[in-house]
């Protein structure tokens, strides 16, 4: 399954980012890339467990 998004390429990443901009519109472009760079940054802090809370050991130290 992933073996085949990672052979994806240069005319197939073409062929997606015009899909995208015929469907959301190069006003909107931005946005939605900002959007989903926010939720990929915040999925990876949610898995590395890293959510701004101090944790009851560094509490102590400071």
């Amino acid at each position: 399954m992933f073996g085949y998004i990672a052979n994806i390429g240069v005319p197939g990443l073409i062929l997606i980012l015009v899909i995208a901009l015929v469907i959301f519109g190069p006003g909107k472009l931005p946005g939605v890339g900002k959007a989903l760079g926010e939720s990929i940054h915040g999925f990876k802090k949610g898995i590395a467990g890293d959510d701004g809370e101090k944790t009851e050991k560094t509490q102590d130290v400071e």
